[in-house]
């Protein structure tokens, strides 16, 4: 059954249907239901059936087979990763039909992403010691989040080869190996070149073939980021928590903002599809909203009610 499992990863990647997270994630899952059913002596995916699927769902459900109660998105995407494998099974012949077709996740309510303010993203550069190699280089991360709209992932994944200079262009590989092209202001050159100079420039961290790169010269970890954030969030006086992705939304939102078609956001974002970027213009029209709410003069609930119209 694991060889089947690794079979079956093997096919996600070959389809390119999945990023290097998810195909962890699906590891993760489809492993947990092989361990149930050796527990529960099945030796065949092709004796798996809908009671035995029930029964491991409420286990999932439930907790006793996780480190506690797990979320409706995790529960989801559980549930997605056995559907996934079981379509590959059946593709291959190695099971007659899906047994978690009929099983629906919980619809994750839809909610309106975090965004920083430009006021705050501003506060946040201006946190960093510019005197300081080490700032200099956590401001260029956030700078370069902000600028292109980047997910952390596809951030830290950036290789100066990456880079046209020249035409200020990054090229960067997103979900499922997608290559988009994004251009850039000439400012974020200007920081990525001090960056270099300040502190890449030596013969520890030159071999390293990633843009951003720890002390000892090796790749960045999201975590190292999302600590950095944390510290720099606290020093620039925001009380809410920042994480990386608020960088991205709040790229999306500003340049709507500020009067760009949403086709040019998609394709800057790199979404497949444009129902995926229209939640942006729900974030627009809010701030829109409270905008108008706290500033119109004649916004007040009470003001003018009993005045008498004048012909």
């Amino acid at each position: 059954m694991q060889r089947t499992l690794e079979e079956f990863l093997l096919y996600i990647d070959a389809k390119r249907s999945g990023s290097s997270l998810t195909k962890e994630a699906y590891r993760r899952d489809v492993s947990r239901f092989i361990g149930f059913l050796e527990e529960e002596e099945v030796e065949s995916f092709m004796e798996v059936n809908r009671e035995m699927v029930y029964r491991y769902l409420n286990l999932l459900r439930s907790g006793k087979i996780t480190r506690g109660k797990i979320s409706n998105a995790t529960f989801s995407r559980n549930l997605s990763a056995l559907r996934s494998f079981y379509r590959y099974l059946c593709e291959m012949g190695l099971a007659d039909k899906n047994p978690f077709a009929e099983f629906k996740g919980n619809k994750k309510p839809k909610h309106l992403p975090d965004i920083l303010s430009f006021d705050e993203i501003v506060a946040i550069l201006n946190s960093f010691d510019m005197n300081d190699p080490t700032d200099v280089r956590d401001r260029t991360i956030v700078e370069t989040l902000y600028a292109c709209g980047l997910r952390i992932s596809e951030c830290l994944n950036i290789q100066l080869s990456d880079f046209d200079f020249d035409n200020c262009v990054l090229k960067v590989k997103g979900k499922g190996n997608k290559e988009r092209q994004i251009p850039f202001y000439p400012a974020l050159a200007e920081s990525i070149d001090n960056y270099i100079k300040v502190y890449r420039n030596n013969e520890a961290k030159s071999d390293c073939p990633y843009l951003f790169v720890s002390n000892r010269g090796r790749k960045i970890s999201a975590r190292l980021v999302q600590l950095m954030l944390q510290k720099a969030k606290d020093q620039a006086g925001i009380k809410i928590d920042v994480h990386p992705h608020m960088f991205r939304h709040s790229f999306a939102t500003h340049l709507l903002d500020n009067g760009m078609d949403l086709r040019s956001v998609q394709e800057l974002l790199g979404h497949a599809n444009l129902s995926t970027t229209q939640i942006y213009t729900h974030v627009s029209v809010e701030r829109l909203q409270k905008t108008i709410r706290e500033a119109h003069p004649y916004s007040g609930a009470d003001y003018g009610k009993d005045k008498k119209t004048v012909d």
